[in-house]
């Protein structure tokens, strides 16, 4: 089977990028994983198929890499808007694109050169100030679950030691869980660093984690500001806005095309 595809990057979060609106293409859960797999394949945090749906713009299927289907992925979201828009999809609101992923309507808007906001639902199962590994930990679930701990030097967090143990601690986190070290910069800013559950590594940005971060900082009035600027492992800044009520929560950042290509799956 020949497959093209794009390699997208959303903030240094990288996805191949399929358009599948033909729904001509199916891949088994170890063809993802080769493909996501760095130096043997294409490499990626994850693959997102772009395929039909009956009432909205396209819907977006998104896999990790270890080749499972994935809850929500704020930087998947921002490429696959970013996707739909350079291949021709035509917008369906005056937001700019409505689509769905896991059952959820999300909305995204091109606002400027290689740069997509994208509406958030609104956060679930806040929960304060547990115990876990010797740390002090928070968590909310952004569209996927995550863990939130705060360090006053993020350099030397131990984010590949505590943060894939806390990962797997699945009688805290039945699902198993994203897990955030973050460093408070400014009343309106942070710097955060997120071991990502099914990539099972660090990742250089994760949209969810980095909702999650301004969203919980906001709650515990550690961050003052409604507007947080959120610097990831990247270097990028993604800027999270949202309302009082967290009812109203938007991600933008970067979305760029890396290559284009195609590859040949057994």
């Amino acid at each position: 089977m020949d497959i093209t595809f794009s390699k997208l990057s959303g903030a240094g979060n990288d996805f191949i990028v399929i358009d599948n609106r033909n729904l001509s293409i199916t891949l088994s859960t170890e063809q993802i994983r080769a493909l996501c797999t760095r130096r043997t394949g294409i490499g990626a945090d994850g693959l997102i198929l772009i395929e039909p749906s009956a009432s909205h713009a396209f819907s977006m299927k998104y896999y990790n890499a270890d080749g499972f289907l994935g809850s929500m992925c704020g930087n998947g979201g921002r490429c696959a808007a970013y996707f739909a828009y350079t291949i021709g999809i035509p917008t369906t609101s005056v937001n700019g694109y409505a689509f769905e992923a896991n059952g959820n309507r999300y909305d995204a808007r091109i606002t400027g050169t290689e740069t997509v906001r994208l509406r958030m639902l609104a956060p679930e199962e806040f929960r304060n100030n547990m115990e876990i590994e010797g740390m002090v930990c928070h968590s909310v679930n952004t569209g996927s679950p995550h863990a939130i701990i705060y360090t006053s030097d993020l350099q030397t967090a131990s984010v590949n030691g505590s943060g894939r143990i806390i990962r797997h601690r699945t009688d805290i986190f039945p699902e198993g869980t994203n897990v955030n070290f973050i460093e408070i910069t400014s009343p309106d800013s942070l710097s955060i660093r997120t071991f990502e559950r099914g990539v099972e590594d660090e990742t250089l940005a994760c949209g969810t984690g980095a909702v999650a971060a301004a969203l919980m900082s906001y709650q515990l009035g550690i961050i003052s500001s409604t507007t947080v600027h959120v610097t990831v492992k990247s270097r990028d800044i993604l800027e999270v806005r949202f309302n009082e009520a967290m009812d109203e929560v938007f991600l933008t950042g970067p979305a760029k095309i890396v290559y284009k290509g195609s590859c040949s799956i057994d």
